[in-house]
């Protein structure tokens, strides 16, 4: 599999708490934030070659989620259930415009394969 971009997603009850601890203790630098009416939902921070994005949820989770780029998701998908690897969702493409499928890793972790549109709005910076 050919990975083009990754993050690390992180699912808190506490997205306040957390974020200060990523941005001011650890001192990492905001890629971007998301949400609706000013209400922050989701903090994308620079991880090296990739990315932490922490999200708010209504209970936080102990495991980790793996956002991958891939260049076909519904190739990855096909590749990867005839591999015998559980696949959560099916590839369908989503109301935000990227095209994601959803497999769970051995010990139980989600990996969710996305691709990006060529006519998507953050593939292109305006």
């Amino acid at each position: 599999m050919e990975v083009l971009s990754s993050r690390v997603l992180y699912r808190s009850a506490d997205l306040e708490g957390l974020r200060r601890f990523y941005e001011k203790t650890l001192g990492l630098h905001v890629y971007r934030e998301y949400g609706q009416d000013g209400d922050v939902l989701g903090v994308v921070f620079f991880l090296g070659g990739g990315f932490l994005e922490i999200t708010r949820a209504a209970t936080s989770s102990p495991s980790i989620t793996l956002w991958l780029q891939v260049r076909a998701a519904q190739a990855e998908e096909t590749r990867l259930r005839a591999a015998g690897v559980e696949v959560l969702k099916a590839t369908e493409k989503m109301p935000w415009g990227l095209i994601e499928a959803w497999v769970r890793d051995p010990e139980g972790n989600e990996l969710c394969l996305v691709e990006m549109p060529d006519d998507h709005p953050i593939r292109r910076r305006v």
